[in-house]
């Protein structure tokens, strides 16, 4: 109809002159306003979340976009598997080539097996992460967001049907006031000139009023729908909240059994490590002449103590050629104080139990293990491993 195409002719006359700042225009109250704002700030903020926390979960993006397409075709993202699990499979390989007897060949089993272990765990970490983090934000992208979204651009469009109407109200009282400040001369023009004046004439001022009281009450309730969708926001805070505490929680216990992992690994690495030693000097003479550590050569050193066969009940023995701390005294001067990083449990009587914290005096023997230390705590004396140590100054 010639009003309908009116209105809409007004409507993108209203959308132009707005954009040119040459109509006026009816703003929302400030709550409205803070809502809105609030609403975008979750919506650009959570959309970075969840694209850096895809980030940290799957460094790979070809990995990414192949999980993105098997979403969007509601298929099944096929396993894959962990950089550790890999690493885990080409270090027994290689064990089994090399010989799992050899001491390289056991340590290789033994380091697989922990990167198997954390490879595990790494899977099981994301899992949890998309289930109970990235699953809910994105839910909220794709379905609250995606609603709310809609419903503002139908307010917007309302508001435009609301100021295109009271500039045709505007328009009707400015032209009737002119109207009747003006004498009729419509009696002595031609009939064909009336009718076609009529048929482009704005509409009267009652029909305009009815016009603007339509399209207030469409705007009205259009606001109020808009409105309750912002204020669920908070709802979705709250709820986004919750998943983050299950995030933390997930990668607390990711975190914590890699360093029960890798913990377990040091100690059996730093168990064994003397017999590893030992057996490769056996096979290369080449291998005794690898320099010690750092920590092993700033130390000082006790004069040797020669090594005899076992014999029982005969003191100052040293058995398998691996000196005896027990049978040892420290030396006069240069001892250094040293921190216990981790708690260590002693494998044998000739091994020296450590708390975390504690502080406790190291030194070194000519011919042992550089991986190792003679440590001292009041009468107690024994071998520590030096991973497990800070030495101070």
């Amino acid at each position: 109809s010639k009003g309908s195409f009116y209105l809409m002719t007004a409507f993108f006359l209203q959308f132009t002159e707005e954009k040119l700042g040459q109509a006026e225009k009816t703003e929302l109250d400030a709550h409205f306003e803070n809502l809105l704002a609030r609403a975008d700030c979750t919506k650009n903020w959570t959309e970075k979340i969840l694209r850096q926390t895809e980030v940290l979960l799957q460094p790979n993006p070809s990995a990414r976009v192949e999980e993105f397409l098997y979403e969007k075709l509601d298929r099944k993202v096929p396993s894959r598997v962990t950089n550790g699990e890999l690493l885990a499979q080409y270090m027994t390989e290689a064990a089994n080539d090399f010989g799992p007897g050899t001491p390289y060949g056991k340590t290789l089993i033994k380091v697989g097996e922990t990167q198997r272990r954390l490879g595990a765990a790494e899977r099981e970490f994301i899992r949890s992460a998309s289930i109970n983090f990235l699953t809910p934000l994105r839910n909220f992208l794709e379905g609250d967001w995606r609603t709310i979204s809609k419903e503002r651009r139908i307010l917007q469009n309302r508001r435009l049907d609301l100021d295109a109407c009271k500039a045709r109200l505007k328009k009707a009282k400015a032209a009737e006031a002119k109207a009747a400040a003006v004498p009729d001369f419509q009696e002595t023009r031609p009939r064909n000139y009336v009718l076609s004046a009529s048929a482009s004439a704005p509409p009267s001022c009652l029909q305009a009023e009815h016009e603007l009281r339509l399209t207030q009450t469409e705007f009205d309730r259009q606001a109020e729908v808009t409105r309750l969708l912002l204020e669920g926001i908070s709802s979705t805070h709250v709820n986004h909240l919750r998943c983050l505490h299950e995030f933390v929680e997930s990668q607390t216990n990711y975190y914590a059994q890699c360093y029960q992992f890798m913990l377990d690994l040091q100690k059996q690495l730093g168990r064994f490590s003397g017999t590893f030693v030992g057996n490769a000097d056996s096979a290369s003479p080449a291998a005794a002449t690898s320099p010690p550590t750092v920590a092993a050569a700033t130390l000082p050193a006790v004069p040797t103590i020669p090594v005899v066969p076992t014999i029982v009940g005969v003191p100052n023995t040293v058995a398998e050629g691996v000196l005896n701390p027990n049978e040892v005294k420290p030396p006069a001067s240069g001892t250094r104080r040293a921190r216990v990083l981790y708690d260590y449990e002693a494998a044998d009587s000739t091994e020296l139990a450590l708390l975390a914290d504690e502080m406790i005096t190291v030194y070194s023997l000519p011919g042992m293990d550089p991986d190792w230390l003679i440590g001292e705590r009041g009468n107690q004396k024994g071998k520590v491993p030096v991973t497990y140590l800070e030495l101070l100054s």
